[in-house]
């Protein structure tokens, strides 16, 4: 929907209609358009906090009247001047009530996420999906496998699975192992797995990082962990503290959970095998943390940072310091 214009700029002008009953409302939306700069426009007015898929008022208010309605990001603009039912139009003005007055995520509402191409079930069991690995998978980890793919695959710390399945579906050959401490978090993985009817290569399991996996072993072992250091935990915007805080918080520098996993990784990587792992903002934790570690900090075309790579001969190199 890029062709379409932006709001305005905020303005005192402009007061909210949100004292006016939903039916009310509702009545005076009556084509996709309407709904989408009604939406828009008291989003704006709201100030909510963007970063759980879209990064504006208007792309939260197409993504939210699209997803309210089954459409799907690129339907055919015709669509915009299409007359909605009263209860599609209800629904809209519901959802966009909910987002402004709870500050809930929109995919809670809308009870579903996007991941490297593929849409994921979430809700308040998981973290919403939004890291930039989705640039990795999409290429197939080809920076790390020149020649082969990787044949097993750790997705740890999972939470709804969308790494780990996205992994597999992009490498139909890939056998994948989720892991996570969290049993209402591996419910939702399994309900993403059947969902994209990868039982056959992809199994869920609860582990404490490494401690349910036994002796197994991967090529690849890919991480987004709870990484959120105690300062930005207690300053982070509404819209975050929706997420369960055992998939954010790790400690005062936001470690806690790396470091167990930099210890003791290389006992489940084979020998020409990698480890991924987003660290966000405490990335500088890390390298203050570990000066001597040669990290490989990842760079991504669509954005993102603090997600770093060490093959297994670094990590054995390396060792003394993770000990």
């Amino acid at each position: 929907m890029t062709a379409l214009s932006p709001v305005a700029r905020r303005s005192p002008r402009f007061a909210s209609t949100l004292a006016q009953p939903d039916a009310a409302l509702a009545a005076e939306l009556p084509r996709l358009r309407d709904c989408m700069r009604w939406v828009a426009s008291e989003f704006h007015l709201a100030g909510l906090h963007y970063g759980h898929g879209t990064a504006s008022a208007w792309d939260e208010a197409v993504a939210l009247t699209l997803g309210a309605l089954h459409l799907p990001w690129d339907v055919d603009p015709a669509v915009l001047d299409a007359r909605l039912l009263p209860v599609e139009r209800t629904r809209i003005v519901a959802l966009a009530r909910k987002r402004i007055t709870r500050r809930e995520p929109l995919p809670y509402l809308l009870g579903e996420a996007f991941f490297a191409g593929f849409a994921f079930n979430v809700d308040e069991r998981v973290l919403i999906p939004r890291s930039p690995i989705a640039e990795l998978i999409e290429d197939g980890f080809g920076a790390f496998f020149s020649e082969l793919p990787p044949a097993r695959v750790l997705d740890l710390c999972t939470g709804s699975g969308c790494i780990g399945i996205a992994t597999a579906l992009y490498l139909p050959t890939a056998e994948v192992t989720l892991a996570d401490i969290s049993r209402d978090a591996l419910a939702v993985a399994r309900e993403n797995i059947t969902r994209h009817d990868v039982g056959d290569r992809v199994r869920a399991l609860e582990s404490d990082v490494f401690d349910g996996l036994g002796g197994q072993r991967f090529e690849l072992i890919v991480a987004n962990p709870p990484y959120v250091d105690a300062r930005d935990l207690l300053t982070m915007p509404a819209e975050f503290r929706h997420e369960p805080e055992l998939a954010l918080g790790a400690g005062r520098d936001g470690l806690d959970i790396v470091r167990r996993m930099l210890r003791e990784a290389r006992e489940h990587l084979t020998d020409d095998g990698w480890l991924i792992v987003e660290v966000g903002n405490s990335d500088r934790h890390l390298e203050a943390a570990f000066p001597d570690v040669p990290f490989v900090w990842l760079e991504f075309e669509r954005g993102g940072h603090g997600v770093f790579a060490l093959p297994a001969a670094e990590l054995d190199a390396c060792a003394a310091s993770f000990a």
